[in-house]
């Protein structure tokens, strides 16, 4: 227990004071890192293994069955009769069994293409993982950068109303201003030292999640730019978010797998045919009173097996129709993922041309404001303006600054976000520097296999 809470100290320290070297300043590298380390992204990856292996078993259906009985034993049996007979036997028998499939109703198709659905539905499952886990760690980085940048604005806008305090100071004492320029100033300092305090505690708490997303804290972050390619145009991203979203992918194949379902139900209701070869053998050693005998047989048989069902109480016409209701279910939830996509990449292609036009409008604010900063310094020099004036005209300049670099990390989270919406926020659509994981890969090797029990490492199959 005193371990556990030694570590758990040790990482909220690091989290908090920033004092863990672990990764590299590039966005690239540190969502590369977190593709290849995330637990969420490897047990996702497990889950569609595991899916893999449900077309095989479908498969199984088309494949023959073989079982090997066997049997030896040693008996004594009394019988109460005239002449009273006991006997000791030794019985021994052997049999084997080979079931072939001919016709099951359809169902081992049925559950062959419901197998394959739910594969293509889990790969594009992975892919939404995939998406939520790279926007997570992208949304994190951001953030410490963002926060990074305010503190420093702060800092040094702490550092000039300080300057600008003692300047005050001094006219003080050779009479040129008031009291209550003083006090002013004294307030305008008692506000950047709150403002940086603030900024602290924001960027530690955004240095703790970056540690809960990523893993590891930054060496260093620096301002990334902006991803590309984007689409052109809201009609050119919503078109690819419905073609290529995710969520929109897995709920078709989804519904590919209630329909297949319903095909599966209803070849219970038709006929079944198999052919069985069935060979035994039986030998009995037996030894009496009077004397002994031994008896044997060997019987090989091929039947032809036909089994219709004629009615079973009814509980098949039941789930058939229970398929065909989770069929339409799951058809309207399709309906919903595609509007759910439109919403997401409308929202994310409007906010990243927000977000572009307040920087273009915050850049044209700062150097509006510099310029107005530098002529009232001026003119207060002559006394044509009070150390209010002066004040202001620099937290006019800290708020548009900082105003800036809000904008500039709203305007990349938006583009990232608009490239998950469109199916690309993955390690491949951002051409990370990493192996990527193949499901197809996994899915061959196991597809055709008739026997076996390894699954292999997890790093063979990505």
């Amino acid at each position: 227990m005193k371990k556990a809470y030694g570590l758990l100290a040790g990482v909220t320290l690091m989290a908090m004071s920033g004092s863990s070297p672990v990764l590299a300043a590039s966005l690239n590298d540190v969502l590369a890192a977190t593709y290849e380390s995330n637990p969420n992204l490897s047990a996702y990856r497990a889950k569609l293994r595991a899916t893999d292996e449900g077309v095989p078993q479908a498969l199984s259906g088309w494949r023959p069955t073989v079982t090997v009985t066997g049997a030896a034993g040693r008996g004594a049996y009394y019988l109460n009769t005239l002449p009273k007979n006991d006997t000791n036997r030794s019985p021994k028998s052997a049999g084997l069994n080979i079931s072939q499939p001919i016709y099951s109703g359809g169902r081992t198709v049925a559950a062959t293409d419901q197998a394959e659905a739910q594969v293509l539905a889990e790969r594009a499952r992975l892919i939404a993982t995939e998406q939520t886990v790279l926007l997570s760690a992208t949304n994190a980085y951001l953030n410490v950068v963002r926060d990074e940048e305010v503190l420093n604005l702060s800092i040094n806008n702490e550092q000039v109303l300080r300057r600008q305090l003692e300047a005050t100071q001094e006219r003080f004492r050779v009479g040129e201003i008031t009291r209550t320029d003083v006090s002013q100033a004294e307030a305008r300092l008692a506000k950047a030292v709150a403002d940086r305090i603030g900024a602290e505690g924001t960027l530690k708490s955004s240095r703790a999640n970056y540690l809960n997303n990523v893993g590891a804290l930054p060496d260093s972050v620096a301002q990334p730019a902006l991803p590309a390619p984007l689409p052109g145009g809201l009609i050119e991203a919503t078109a690819a978010a419905l073609a290529n979203n995710p969520n929109v992918v897995a709920a078709d194949r989804t519904f590919d797998a209630a329909k297949s379902g319903v095909d599966l139900v209803f070849g219970e209701l038709l006929p079944k045919v198999s052919v069985d070869a069935n060979v035994s053998w039986y030998r009995d050693a037996a030894a009496t009173g009077i004397g002994g005998y031994d008896s044997e047989s060997t019987n090989k048989e091929v039947l032809l097996n036909l089994s219709v069902p004629l009615y079973e109480g009814g509980g098949t016409y039941s789930r058939l129709r229970a398929a065909k209701e989770t069929a339409g279910q799951r058809r309207i939830e399709a309906d919903q993922a595609r509007r759910d996509a439109i919403e997401t990449a409308s929202k994310a292609w409007e906010s990243l041309q927000s977000a572009q036009a307040q920087v273009t409008s915050y850049n044209a604010q700062i150097k509006a404001s510099d310029l107005a900063l530098a002529g009232v310094r001026e003119e207060s020099k002559v006394g044509s303006r009070t150390v209010l004036d002066v004040l202001n005209a620099e937290q006019e300049v800290f708020d548009a600054r900082v105003s800036l670099v809000r904008a500039v990390h709203d305007q990349l989270l938006a583009a990232y976000q608009l490239k998950s919406a469109v199916g690309e926020m993955t390690a491949q659509g951002l051409n990370l520097p990493v192996q990527t994981f193949d499901p197809v890969q996994h899915y061959q090797s196991v597809r055709e296999k008739w026997i076996g029990t390894g699954i292999g490492s997890d790093k063979g199959a990505e």
